[in-house]
């Protein structure tokens, strides 16, 4: 397998990614700022599918209408010359010190007011990019003190918030659709809606939740202290994993944001194996930061990374698939009787409870004594994992 990336491969970047210029709370920039025309033309040649945006990363925040106008055209050019698409837009709520105590959530009515009309504003832009994905991620709604957020009415002033930004795409028709992004903290010392779950349970009390899904960010997933590939499968098996943002994370600590692969290998490894095994088909979208160590060759450099590291994790994962010791592996496991439903065609309750074998004539002590050979299973991954099985170590 060629692990040189193609559109097909549906691979996308932020331009905060490749724009980060190192700045970070202990040191100022170690890179120039990058234009973001040239960066669409530095990825597409890499062999990226698109790129995504904060409204702030295309178009300064105190820029004037003409300057505004400029940006997007050239940004468009680059597009078109391209052929890189814009699959999802986001707006800016957390950098500007108007937000510091959040935006749809924050304490000052007039701030809520200026965020929601900040949004539409880059709604409108991004429908007229092509995307089809808004990110909504409330990096500082949230609080540090107990008493400064009444949390019952922050998440009443969210709804309002997102049952507002849904009636205003269905009013315009458009092609869109919200994917709400969960982390735990950082930049607040409590972020609400922490968690893939938070952000389920809240989507079902919206007008429209059918609009609604969530956009899961491997290092956000980490820092919770979270399985990352438990809560992706449970956004699938709900049908709400609109969008993924994928990076490298080493536990729980501050957001790392690693190229996709550094990190923890082992949750990217089953992360990919999910993701191409279970129906996603969405972007494979990378939300990370080039070391600042690196000048600007080093961040395209990055950028490749992820992408090749994707195609290494798929294949690997597509080759313990095929193993024929895995599928042996997986039956000794009875992987398969999981997806066997306990009660029986035509079987209901009623029939459940007379059945003896169930029950009164289950013999517990050998069930239990029964194996699942599960180190096995997990042994075989490891070695596809490391290269010691399949198509890697038969080249």
């Amino acid at each position: 397998m060629s692990y040189t990336p193609e559109p097909d491969d549906r691979f996308t970047f932020g331009l905060w990614t490749v724009g980060w210029q190192g700045r970070d709370p202990f040191g100022d920039a170690t890179r120039p700022e990058q234009d973001p025309a040239e960066a669409v033309r530095r990825l597409a040649d890499l062999g990226a599918y698109g790129v995504t945006f904060h409204d702030d990363d295309l178009i300064p925040f105190d820029a004037d209408q003409t300057e505004r106008d400029l940006r997007v055209k050239r940004f468009r050019r680059a597009l078109d010359d391209t052929g890189m698409a814009v699959p999802m837009a986001t707006t800016n709520l957390f950098t500007h010190p108007v937000f510091k105590d959040g935006a749809f959530t924050a304490n000052d009515r007039d701030v809520r007011r200026y965020a929601l009309r900040k949004t539409i504003r880059n709604i409108d832009l991004a429908v007229e990019l092509g995307a089809t994905t808004y990110v909504a991620w409330g990096g500082r709604e949230g609080a540090e003190s107990g008493a400064a957020k009444d949390v019952r009415v922050a998440l009443d002033r969210l709804k309002e918030a997102f049952d507002l930004l849904a009636h205003y795409v269905v009013s315009r028709g458009y092609d869109l659709r919200f994917a709400i992004e969960p982390k735990p903290n950082e930049p607040r010392g409590d972020i609400l809606l922490p968690t893939v779950g938070h952000a389920l349970a809240f989507i079902e009390r919206l007008e429209r939740p059918d609009l609604f899904g969530v956009n899961p960010e491997v290092g956000h997933e980490q820092m919770a202290g979270l399985n990352v590939q438990h809560g992706i499968a449970q956004a699938l098996w709900a049908g709400k994993l609109f969008h993924i943002d994928l990076n490298g994370q080493n536990g729980i600590k501050f957001d790392q944001d690693l190229r996709f692969g550094a990190g923890d290998l082992r949750q990217a490894f089953w992360l990919v194996d999910l993701l191409e095994s279970g129906g996603y088909d969405g972007p494979r979208h990378f939300d990370f930061k080039p070391s600042r160590t690196e000048d600007a060759e080093g961040v395209f450099v990055s950028a490749e990374a992820c992408m090749r590291n994707y195609l290494i994790l798929k294949e690997k994962a597509a080759a313990f698939r095929a193993d024929p010791e895995v599928r042996d592996a997986l039956q000794a496991s009875r992987v398969d009787q999981l997806a066997v439903p306990t009660l029986g065609t035509m079987e209901y309750l009623h029939h459940l409870l007379a059945d003896r074998s169930a029950y009164e004539d289950f013999d517990v002590r050998a069930a239990a004594e029964r194996g699942m050979a599960y180190e096995r299973l997990d042994q075989l991954a490891l070695e596809h994992l490391m290269g010691v099985r399949g198509a890697a170590a038969a080249g």
